[in-house]
This record gives C-alpha cells, sequence and structure tokens, in this order.
C-alpha cells in the first residue's frame, strides 16, 4: 500500500512548508481552540469548519489539520486579521481530517483480500477485563496469534490448490483439460510432446511460483504499509499510568515495531514453508514406493525433516510474548528477522530442485493429497477457538462485566468468523477455479472433498441466522409499535400526524438493533461450530462429496445433501462474484472506495498484534497527530482545548487523550457525540474501553460532555459507573427537533439519527460550557428557560 495521493478537496495553499509562524499566543489561548474529528465514512474540511475557504495549517496529503482561511492571520498566509483583533467570536475552530488513511487511492479495493486476517486481530483486542495482566492474559493473546497463524497457512495452502493441484497436477495432467487453455500446452506430457515441463515435479515446481509471489507480495504489503501509517513514533511521556486507566494510558500501545517484524518474518515464512511442503510432498510419495531410487527417498525425507523443523522455529516465534507497551518497543531481532523467512526460501529453493529431478513413470493422476491438509487445518482452528472461549470465560468469571458482548465471549465468536471467512473464501477460489478449468466434463478431479463439505455448511448457518433475523424483526415491529405511544407522549397538545409519528418510531427501534449484534453473533458462532465439526467429520469419516456420502441414505438425507452442497456451491460462486466485483468497483469509484472505507474504519482502529498481514492500523497514526498537536499547542499558549469527536472521531480523541501527559489532560475537555464508546467499543472491548477505563478517563481530563439520541444507532450515553458522576451524558437530543411545523421549523424537520449534531444548538451551548470551565475567567453561558 502506498500513501494516499488523491486529495479529497480541491488544491489550496500548503502551508506544511515551511510551516507557518504561529497565531499570537496570548489572542489565541484567550479564545480558546476547538478541534473538530470526523467520524466514520470522512468529509471535507470545507463541511467540518462550514466555510468553503479552508488552508491546511500542518499534516500532509493522507491526514492533515485544517483552518478556515480567516482564522489564519495575514502573516502566515491566510485571509484573517490578527486573532487579537476578533475578541468574543468564539473559539479558534480546526478540522483534523483523516479518512484519507482508510479510504484514498485504488489500492485500498486490495484490502478487502485481507478480510480475514482483519477479524481475526480483532479477536486480539476483545478479550475480557483483568485486573493485571497475568498467565491467562498472555494466553488469551498466545491462542489468537496461533489462529491467526493458520489463516496465514489457509491463504496459502488455498493457493497452493489452485495453482499445484488444479492447474499444474490435474488440468495439465489431463490431454481434455489441457486442450481447452492453449496456455497449458507447454505443461501437458501428451499436447507438448514429452518437453522439459510436461513431467509432474517440474510442473509443481513452475506452479509453485504462485503460491510464493503471492506470499512475498502479503509481505511486501505489510512492510510498506507499517511504513506509510503506523511507523510514525507517540508523544513520549514519563508518567506511569495508572493501574485502572487500562492499556490505551500506556506509552507504547500505538507503536507496536518490534511484535509487528517478529511476526511479519514468522508468517512470510509460514507461508513460503507452505509452498515448500506442498511441492515436496507428491514427490517424496513417488520415490517412497517399493523399488525407489534411495538417494532421492533420502533426500526428500531429509528435506521434510527441515521443513518440519524450520516450521516448528516460526511456531515458536509466534508463541514468544506478545506486545510490550510499557515502554516504546523500538528494538528489533534483526538476525531473527533476516534468517526465519530466508531459511524458509532456502528450503523452499530446495524443494523446487529435487521436484524437478527426473523420475521416469511418474505420472499425474487423481487429486493432490489436500483432504489431510485442510482437514488438519479445520481441526486446529476449531480447538483453538474452543480453548479461546475456555480462557474468556474464566477471564469474564474473574472480573464481571454485565455490559460486555457475549458475557466475555465475544473474541472467540469473532475469531471463529474469522476461520469461517477463511474457509469460505477457500472454498469458492478453489471451487470457481475447477469449474472454469474444466466445467462438466468431469475431466479432472476436482477441490479436495474437505472443501466441499466447507461449502455445504453455508445453507444451514443460513437458515438459522434467516429464522433469527425473522424473530428480531418481529420485536422490532413490536417495539416500534409502543414507541408510538411514547412519540405521541413527548409532544401534548400538538396535531398527530400518524405517518411522522410511525416514522419517527420506526427509525428509534430500527436504532436498537445494533445492541442485538451479540445476539446475532452468538448464534451465528454457535452455529458455524456445529456445521463445521459436522463437515469436517463428514469429509474424513466418508472421504466423498455430500451427495455422494448420502446416495445409500434414504430419500429425505439424500435429497438434503443435495440441496446442501448444490446450493453452497451456488452461494459461494455467487460470492465470490459479488466480491471480485465489489473489489473492482472499488478500485475504480471513490464513493464505494468510501464505503469499503468505513468498514476499515472499524476494523483497523486497533493495532496488528495478532496477525501482520491484516490492513494497517490507522491509529498508529491519527493518535500520534492528534497527541501531538493537543500537547504542542496547550504547551506554546496554555489555552483552553476542546477535543470534539463525532462518531468513530469519538474514539480517537479518548484514545489521544489517554496519551496525554498529566497536567496536559487538566487543560482538556471532551465533547463527543453519537459515540459509540461504550455502546460499541466497551462492550465489545471490554478491557480496554470498559468501565474502569473510561471513568479513568473521566477522573483525569478536565471536563467531559456526551451528545447522543435515541435515534441514532451508532451513538449512545457514556453509562460511567456510580460514584464517578453523573455530568457526562446529556439527556438525548430530541430528534427531530420539531414534531410539526413550529414558527422555527416552518418545514418538517428531518430525522437526523447519527448525522448532523453540530447543527443542534445544544452543541454550541455545552461547548462553550466546557470553555468555561477550562477558562473560569470566561462567563459561563446562563441555561435556557426550563433547562438545567
Amino acid at each position: 500500500m502506498e500513501h494516499a495521493r488523491e486529495r479529497i478537496t480541491d488544491p489550496r495553499p500548503d502551508l506544511t512548508e515551511p510551516p507557518p509562524p504561529p497565531p499570537p499566543a496570548a489572542a489565541t489561548a484567550e479564545r480558546g481552540l476547538e478541534l473538530l474529528v470526523h467520524g466514520v465514512g470522512g468529509t471535507t474540511p470545507e463541511k467540518m469548519l462550514g466555510d468553503p475557504r479552508t488552508i491546511r495549517v500542518t499534516g500532509d496529503d493522507t491526514a492533515a489539520v485544517y483552518r478556515r482561511t480567516e482564522d489564519v492571520p495575514q502573516s502566515a498566509g491566510g485571509a484573517g486579521p490578527a486573532l487579537a483583533e476578533r475578541p468574543g467570536v468564539g473559539p479558534v475552530r480546526e478540522a483534523y481530517v483523516w479518512c484519507n488513511l482508510t479510504s484514498g487511492n485504488g489500492t485500498r479495493a486490495l484490502w478487502l483480500l485481507l478480510l480475514p486476517f482483519m477479524v481475526v486481530n480483532l479477536a486480539h483486542w476483545m478479550r475480557p477485563s483483568a485486573e493485571r495482566p497475568g498467565r491467562s492474559v498472555r494466553f488469551y493473546g498466545l491462542l489468537v496469534r496461533l489462529a491467526a497463524l493458520t489463516l496465514t497457512v489457509l491463504l496459502v495452502a488455498a493457493a497452493c490448490e489452485v495453482a499445484l493441484d488444479l492447474v499444474a497436477w490435474q488440468c495439465a495432467g489431463a490431454r481434455t483439460c489441457a486442450g481447452r487453455h492453449t496456455w497449458l500446452t507447454f505443461l501437458s506430457p501428451t499436447l507438448s510432446g514429452g518437453g522439459w515441463w510436461s513431467p509432474p515435479g517440474r510442473r509443481l515446481a513452475l506452479a509453485a511460483l504462485a503460491p510464493t509471489l503471492l506470499t512475498a507480495l502479503l509481505w511486501y504489503l505489510s512492510h510498506r504499509t507499517w511504513s506509510a501509517y503506523e511507523s510514525h513514533r507517540p508523544l513520549t511521556t514519563t508518567a506511569e499510568p495508572a493501574a485502572d486507566e487500562g492499556a490505551l494510558a500506556r506509552p507504547g500501545f500505538w507503536y507496536g515495531r518490534r511484535l509487528g517484524a517478529r511476526l511479519r518474518a514468522a508468517h512470510t515464512a509460514a507461508g513460503l514453508l507452505t509452498v515448500a511442503a506442498a511441492v515436496t510432498l507428491p514427490a517424496t510419495r513417488f520415490d517412497l514406493r517399493p523399488g525407489g531410487p534411495a538417494t532421492l527417498h533420502f533426500l526428500g525425507v531429509l528435506l521434510g525433516a527441515g521443513i518440519l523443523a524450520w516450521a516448528c522455529v516460526a511456531v515458536t516465534v509466534v508463541c514468544r510474548r506478545g506486545r510490550s507497551e510499557r515502554q516504546l518497543d523500538q528494538t528489533l531481532d534483526r538476525h531473527l528477522l533476516r534468517a526465519l523467512p530466508l531459511g524458509a526460501l532456502v528450503l523452499l529453493l530446495l524443494a523446487v530442485t529435487y521436484a524437478c529431478w527426473s523420475r521416469p513413470g511418474w505420472q499425474s493422476a487423481g487429486r493432490l493429497p489436500g483432504d489431510p491438509v485442510f482437514g488438519a487445518i479445520m481441526l486446529a482452528q476449531g480447538v483453538l477457538v474452543v480453548a479461546l472461549a475456555v480462557v474468556a470465560r474464566r477471564l469474564h468469571r474473574r472480573m464481571p462485566d454485565p455490559r460486555a458482548a457475549m458475557r466475555g465471549l465475544g473474541g472467540p465468536a469473532v475469531a471463529l468468523l474469522a476461520c469461517a471467512l477463511g474457509g469460505v473464501a477457500s472454498g469458492g477460489v478453489a471451487q470457481r477455479v475447477a469449474d472454469w478449468l474444466d466445467g462438466t466434463r468431469a475431466s479432472i478431479t476436482g477441490p479436495p472433498v474437505t472443501l466441499t463439505w466447507q461449502a455445504s455448511a453455508i445453507p444451514p448457518v443460513l437458515a438459522v441466522l434467516l429464522v433469527l433475523i425473522a424473530v428480531l424483526a418481529r420485536r422490532t415491529a413490536r417495539l416500534a409499535r409502543a414507541e408510538r405511544r411514547r412519540v405521541r407522549a413527548e409532544h401534548p397538545g400538538e396535531p398527530e400526524d400518524p405517518h411522522r409519528t410511525r416514522r419517527i418510531a420506526h427509525v428509534r427501534a430500527m436504532a436498537t438493533l445494533t445492541d442485538r449484534a451479540p445476539l446475532i453473533l452468538a448464534v451465528g458462532s454457535v452455529a458455524t461450530l456445529i456445521a463445521g465439526a459436522g463437515a469436517l467429520t463428514g469429509a474424513l469419516a466418508t472421504g466423498l462429496a455430500p451427495a455422494h456420502a448420502a446416495r445409500d441414505a434414504g430419500t429425505v438425507v439424500r435429497t438434503a445433501a443435495e440441496i446442501c452442497q448444490t446450493l453452497g456451491s451456488w452461494l459461494v460462486g455467487v460470492g465470490f462474484l459479488l466480491f471480485v466485483t465489489w473489489g473492482r468497483r472499488a478500485y475504480k469509484d471513490a464513493s464505494a472506495r468510501r464505503t469499503i472505507g468505513i468498514l476499515w474504519d472499524v476494523g483497523t482502529f486497533w493495532p496488528r498484534a495478532a496477525h501482520p498481514f491484516a490492513p494497517p492500523c490507522y491509529a498508529e497514526r491519527a493518535v500520534p497527530d492528534l497527541t501531538w498537536r493537543t500537547a504542542t499547542w496547550t504547551e506554546r499558549t496554555g489555552g483552553p482545548l476542546v477535543l470534539s469527536g463525532h462518531s468513530q472521531g469519538s474514539v480517537l480523541v479518548a484514545a489521544a487523550a489517554w496519551q496525554l501527559p498529566p497536567a496536559v489532560r487538566q487543560r482538556v475537555a471532551l465533547l463527543t457525540y453519537g459515540s459509540p464508546l461504550e455502546r460499541l467499543y466497551g462492550r465489545w472491548f471490554p478491557a480496554h474501553f470498559g468501565p474502569a477505563a473510561l471513568a479513568a478517563l473521566h477522573r483525569d481530563i478536565c471536563c467531559w460532555r456526551n451528545l447522543h439520541r435515541r435515534t441514532d444507532p451508532i451513538g449512545g450515553p457514556i453509562r460511567l459507573p456510580a460514584g464517578h458522576g453523573t455530568e457526562v451524558d446529556h439527556a438525548p437530543l430530541p430528534d427531530p427537533r420539531a414534531y410539526g411545523r413550529t414558527p422555527e421549523h416552518p418545514l418538517p424537520a428531518p430525522i437526523l439519527g447519527h448525522s448532523d449534531y453540530q447543527e443542534d444548538p445544544v452543541f454550541l451551548r455545552e461547548r462553550d460550557r466546557l470553555l468555561a470551565r477550562l477558562h473560569p475567567d470566561l462567563p459561563a453561558p446562563r441555561p435556557e428557560p426550563g433547562r438545567t
């Protein structure tokens, strides 16, 4: 991945080089600063600041801070007077725009390929709360890292299945299939007249280039994106975080350089070793036949032992202790980082040389032994997920959190979802390539039976989820009817508009579906685990596809097996085509790319602590940006500063506040609106945004105010624990602001939901109150009649 090179707005004066002279410190301190941070999907600085004329005051094309032109003095390249000449016009407003971190140029579409890696990386951060790091916490992280390693092996094994088995072994070895694809002619023993590349071993050696290049691409993208996004050093502080502040206050939380490099080397080695094993195993099986050459027999066994030993080294590296967050982890294990991938590459080259050795009489028939490999990966993933659930449940019992999603089992459920996504993607690619190569001619055997059973498990899982969705739809309809009565009661004396009432009630009811996500994930995880276990058992017990395995059973069982196999194959094919189509559209269309960016806004907030090939963490750039801007501004001016965050921006400003030195926190206020801090992050990531962490943040900063609406499906109250004050959450803002037509709203007021919080008069009033609390010399705004 590269830096985002496209600007989200028209070119404007760039004051980054050389930096503009700062505004007069006294005037800026008197007025204060409001630093706005947008949410998911991104926006423009013009819209954030409400002015078509903006200037970038610091930053680059990827992420930057903007001001209105009139707020930048003429001496700094702006169009406004000195700030000292403009008293009493409110705080200086700045907009931090970070959307290009997740939806910049067309290469972001490639991140769709990394979706399973991103999901399993989320599972690392979803562990339950713990009083202090211990064996259970470290064991939880170890299990997630091992599950992430199986996903890398699964992806490379799927690439080997396509390139080595389907293309080089089956299609190139069958005259009918190779004749339909002229680019395989030189690999066919019959069509090429016994050419140099026609022996099976040399075909496999040549086909190994595809999964090798895939592994190299993943390594390159991981290394390149770390350099572009995550190499920005956070603000260093000597203060030790309090015990109840959580990991986000630690100085090394947003700088996982050592762990990322170590995992990148281990996963790269695992991918190369998977390719080496896929090339070595067929040749070794042929050499082990009775009467085979003793020299090749010995070399094959020796090479296999070397691959196994180096794989154990890679697993050991993954099992080593994880992140070091209490200090900046700047040291690198340079010898290990070079030796691990290099050793795997040497073994791969030896495997290719070994496979290219001449073996008279060797012919390709059937399929390569892929079923044991994919079955072992499925079994390992199932065992790891079950063990992860046991550890998570133990942690949750030690420190119960009634608001935690799935009672602490959210991490294992998400890890299972990542494994399911990887399995479905692997099976889908293999089946689509097999259909493309041979169609319905049956000249090749096709993909492993295990992948067919995986696809056949999809329809039962979808059926369970459809039943659950129907139940939730019924409950939502009931809630909407109850909300109608509440809406009518909230507007006494106004003429009733039944359509307006139904619309408001429907939006409120739909907004509550976010709180049902744990139930959906729990049911889906249980169904996936049961269906996956059944698929693995069926594949290992029968060795046949579901339809063939059930042909001697009863009519009902046989029909159900045929429907599941056919429908599963069709669903996998459609899903694969939609995936490719969506990625292609996102590569060309900026709006579609921003839609994908919304997914990454949520999924890539966290550092890559479990899987190094996951999409890059934008917060490792955004949080240091905000921290440096806040700390340097307050140190230079000594004035009040309000960190104002909407939606995902509220998570960023909270993370930045945790990273500030304690003295700076006392001069900073938080204004969050449409915030998922407690509703989503607090429930799904209790160890980092749980009640204790949020209460500690409220204690350490000067003041905090949170705005939310009942129609908002994402934002919600902070819900601090009892005894920590109730002044954070404002009463739910009315939405719409007027039920019917009024002198202030002669046209029907829209239902805003998650957007346009700054348009509400409450926003400016609460912001001014925060500034007044930060700057006690300024008079606080008078409350409106009837409000407190």
